[in-house]
């Protein structure tokens, strides 16, 4: 088989032979990478450090930039910076933003740049007061609403899209600040999780596909105090502030905690649910509850699912750490065949397929990963893995098990092949640059160099992900079918800033645009 296949393209004529020759300044990338993740909580008295240890435990899902915003009920103060949480907030800058409620984001970009300039909480001076939010997610109408708001006026301060949220909510001409929120989230399409803060209450939502998580915890009060709330896009934050997780914010659901209690209200309630199911292939930690649903669970049922589907013989089932370790678990489970770590991560690496730039890349396979040949030499090796996006990471990691000593090399993937880009808040490249839509399996298996390649099934992923759910959810599953669940999607606006664009006719809709009137407003303030 020739692997001198071009990828057809205007802007390329690059050959998958030629992956291995990239420049650094190449955008494509082997990994899917996160969105971002928020946290919020409500009455404690040490609110800024309780966010700051709630994104520690999220730093998985965004390593650019860290914020927190906190209030003492009069006035509120922020604080952003590039680069990891625990870099940022030290304890001489935790002193300095003291108050009881607090709100926290760390970002992947996915629409803007990386700059601080884009870095969350945003902050808005409105006629309703101070608003701040940090979002999770992607919206996909934000062409339009961008340009109907610049030609009324508005001044954008970032290139951001979730300023167009504070825009709407702080220039609604509803009376209330609730109000204000239900509506300007009623007129805004795509992906978002949300936390907002004003200086005495807190707000939280869950877009009406309810695309990206978001869960309410409860801190107990001491002595008759009263309960602390938490919200994080991930229960994994919950258990490091020993929280008690109360239930997930619904889609279309919009949160409030203020000093009369928690009330909710639904701004949407007619919209399909159309959940991330990424979340639970690679996203979220295994140890967070997503979706009303232990992420643990649902990859070992991956695993399980995958022996079944493709078995092949082998002597040892070795993980691709560290996104690989659960479903090669349940795979080791279901098949009878041993499971060791044949591949050993260095964690002092950093994750080099989250970073912004291709700078690293051409030595972060080596630098990340090491074989043990002592495990894998003479040995038949299945490698499981939770994706395959552009495949040189692959193909670097077969051969390095093969010079390892491996006789035979299987690759198995817990999920199906990924043939169309994400519009909701993942970073991905464009349909071109996706390996799995330009080859067969058969042509990515001779590509990676192994001796067999297979993929988890879209209808064993589900089952996957839903089995012996009372209520199962329904999912996302556009990045492998190419059928997005949303009305309409502004391409050019929506890709991330420095990624390729998609042609118009590499993207399917389920249904005609239907255009919501969006209201006027004003210029930020931070």
């Amino acid at each position: 088989m020739s692997m001198e296949k071009t990828v057809s393209d205007a802007e390329s004529t690059r050959t998958w032979a030629d992956e291995d020759d990239f420049t650094p300044d190449d955008v494509t990338f082997d990994k899917l990478r996160e969105e971002c993740g928020v946290m919020a909580i409500y009455n404690h008295a040490d609110a800024a450090r309780l966010t700051y240890w709630g994104l520690y435990a999220l730093q998985h899902r965004g390593q650019e930039s860290g914020g927190i915003a906190v209030s003492n009920g009069e006035e509120i103060t922020d604080l952003k910076g590039m680069g990891l949480v625990s870099e940022i907030f030290t304890d001489p800058v935790l002193e300095k933003l003291p108050g009881h409620i607090a709100i926290g984001h760390t970002r992947y970009s996915t629409t803007g740049d990386s700059a601080l300039l884009n870095a969350q909480p945003i902050s808005v001076e409105s006629t309703k007061g101070q608003i701040v939010i940090a979002h999770n997610g992607n919206l996909v109408n934000l062409g339009t609403a961008r340009e109907r708001l610049e030609r009324d006026g508005a001044i954008f301060s970032t290139t951001s899209d979730s300023e167009i949220i504070v825009q709407l909510i702080a220039h609604s001409k509803h009376s209330t600040l609730v109000d204000c929120i239900a509506e300007s989230l009623s007129q805004v399409e795509g992906a978002f999780s949300i936390v907002m803060m004003t200086r005495n209450r807190i707000f939280a939502a869950r877009d009406p596909h309810g695309f990206r998580p978001l869960s309410m915890g409860r801190i107990k009060g001491e002595d008759g105090a009263p309960d602390t709330f938490v919200f994080a896009s991930e229960t994994c934050a919950f258990d490091l502030l020993k929280a008690k997780y109360e239930r997930d914010i619904k889609p279309g659901e919009l949160v409030m905690v203020s000093e009369d209690g928690v009330t909710s209200r639904y701004f949407n309630t007619e919209t399909r649910q159309a959940s991330c199911v990424f979340e639970h292939v690679y996203f979220a930690r295994p140890d967070s509850r997503i979706f009303g649903r232990w992420v643990q669970q649902s990859r070992e049922e991956m695993g399980k699912t995958l022996a079944r589907e493709s078995g092949v013989p082998a002597d040892l089932i070795v993980p691709v750490p560290d996104s690989g370790v659960t479903a090669a678990i349940g795979y080791a489970t279901e098949s009878g065949i041993p499971f060791n770590f044949g591949l050993i991560r260095n964690h002092y690496v950093g994750r080099t397929f989250i970073q912004p730039e291709q700078r690293v890349r051409d030595f972060g396979v080596r630098m990340k990963l090491n074989p043990v040949r002592a495990l894998l030499e003479g040995k038949r090796v299945i490698l499981i893995d939770d994706s395959i996006i552009r495949g040189t990471t692959s193909r670097k990691i077969v051969r390095m098990c093969r010079a390892a000593g491996a006789s035979e090399v299987h690759m198995r993937i817990s999920c199906p092949p990924t043939i169309s880009p994400c519009f909701y808040g993942v970073d991905t490249p464009s349909k071109k640059d996706l390996i799995a839509a330009n080859k067969t399996v058969e042509e990515i298996c001779a590509f990676i160099e192994a001796d067999s390649l297979a993929y988890l099934s879209l209808d064993g992923l589900i089952h996957s992900c839903t089995d012996k759910d009372p209520t199962p959810n329904t999912y996302c599953t556009a990045c492998y079918t190419g059928v997005y669940p949303t009305q309409w999607i502004d391409v050019k606006e929506i890709l991330p800033a420095i990624a390729h664009a998609v042609k118009p006719d590499e993207i399917i809709h389920e249904d005609e645009m239907t255009e919501e009137a969006i209201k006027p407003q004003k210029q930020l303030a931070f």
